[in-house]
């Protein structure tokens, strides 16, 4: 018998956020009023333009940028694909990244291979953060690019970008950080980073799906990868989504402004989670650095499971959770950061991925510890 929805609890929220009620109604009005084209000369073509505008300018103080180098994407995949392709568009050469990097990353590259595109891969330490001497040991000398995920998608892990940021500045290469999962839930600014360029997405902090953005140093040069009108500084060709920019824009300014109170809570549900499943489904391993992730996320292995076979079960007991990415949804091979990793086949063929928001309870997360426990210990026995 299928959960009612009521009862459900949503453990994904890496894949996605449900939007707040505030960015929602925002949203919905700016359609019913300012739905003009905001590239049009007329009186209503100027007014959604200022509230283009007034996003792209709130967008850049919250996230210590200059409001023209803020480009409005559809999301964190185009964002990647821009960053990469548009910094890749000249001669054969190389891209270094870590290891088990986003579809959206790794897709991209190999799009680029029959180009002369070649990708260096950075090892990773058991904690899933990038090994110092891989970076000593690398040859610059045909590097056009270097690209990282700043927070992992799949085990929350945040790297520590500075010696990378250090060898491309030394270097004079571009460093393009995958944000969508940082930003939002941790602190962030542009231009103290040392990045070139980074990407978000809106719906990873309770914005609106359809909405993104990739924000580029000024005088950085990018090549448009959209043939069309002249739309975001000649950068991304296409009709600027008024409404859901502006949805984007208030609510990266309530998560920044909650970001210390949501991370509390969130580190402590997540903690009470974790420390419910590791007393109630012995044998357990948490995969990756647990000093060094995001507040919100548990990727976690249940040794001797099967994780396909675990989240069917999870599903029909209400917990909504996922193996990794949902960009590589389909795809039966274990998750790359785990190899990566290091994780043994009982381990990366176990994990599941537990991301919780400040909208989970501790009565929900109580529940998920029991349903949770009841789908292993079943299948275990």
């Amino acid at each position: 018998m299928s959960i009612p929805a009521s009862q459900r609890i949503f453990l994904d929220n890496n894949s996605t956020t449900r939007p707040l009620d505030d960015v929602v109604d925002l949203v919905a009005e700016q359609y019913r009023t300012h739905y003009a084209n905001p590239g049009s000369a007329h009186a209503d073509g100027r007014q959604a333009r200022r509230i283009l505008e007034d996003a792209r300018e709130q967008l850049a103080s919250l996230l210590g940028a200059h409001p023209q180098e803020v480009i409005f994407t559809s999301g964190g995949t185009e964002s990647i694909n821009l960053a990469i392709q548009g910094f890749l568009s000249g001669s054969p050469g190389e891209i270094v990244l870590p290891a088990g990097e986003h579809p959206a990353t790794l897709n991209t590259i190999r799009r680029l291979a029959p180009r002369g595109i070649k990708q260096i891969q950075l090892p990773l330490d058991a904690g899933g953060r990038i090994q110092t001497d891989g970076l000593l040991k690398q040859n610059w000398e045909h590097v056009q690019l270097a690209t990282a995920i700043l927070a992992h998608n799949e085990t929350g892990v945040i790297q520590d970008i500075a010696p990378l940021v250090e060898a491309c500045q030394k270097h004079h290469i571009p460093l393009h950080l995958d944000c969508v999962q940082a930003i939002g839930k941790i602190p962030f600014h542009f231009h103290d980073s040392g990045a070139t360029a980074v990407s978000l997405a809106a719906h990873k902090f309770h914005g609106p799906r359809g909405v993104g953005a990739l924000i580029v140093k000024e005088g950085a040069r990018l090549l448009p990868q959209i043939a069309g009108g002249h739309q975001e500084r000649g950068k991304r060709a296409g009709t600027e989504p008024v409404a859901l920019a502006a949805g984007m824009a208030l609510a990266l300014a309530t998560a920044v402004g909650e970001q210390e109170q949501r991370s509390n809570q969130t580190a402590a549900l997540r903690d009470r989670l974790q420390k419910g499943l590791q007393e109630l489904c012995s044998p357990t391993v948490v995969n990756g650095s647990q000093q060094h992730r995001l507040p919100n996320t548990l990727n976690i292995s249940f040794p001797g499971l099967d994780g396909e076979a675990l989240l069917i079960s999870l599903d029909l007991a209400g917990i909504s959770c996922s193996l990794g990415s949902a960009c590589a949804s389909g795809s039966r091979d274990p998750a790359p950061v785990l190899l990566a990793m290091g994780c043994e086949e009982c381990v990366y063929r176990s994990a599941v991925r537990l991301s919780l928001s400040f909208l989970n309870t501790k009565e929900e997360i109580d529940a998920a510890i029991l349903r949770i426990s009841k789908v292993v210990n079943q299948q275990r026995s």
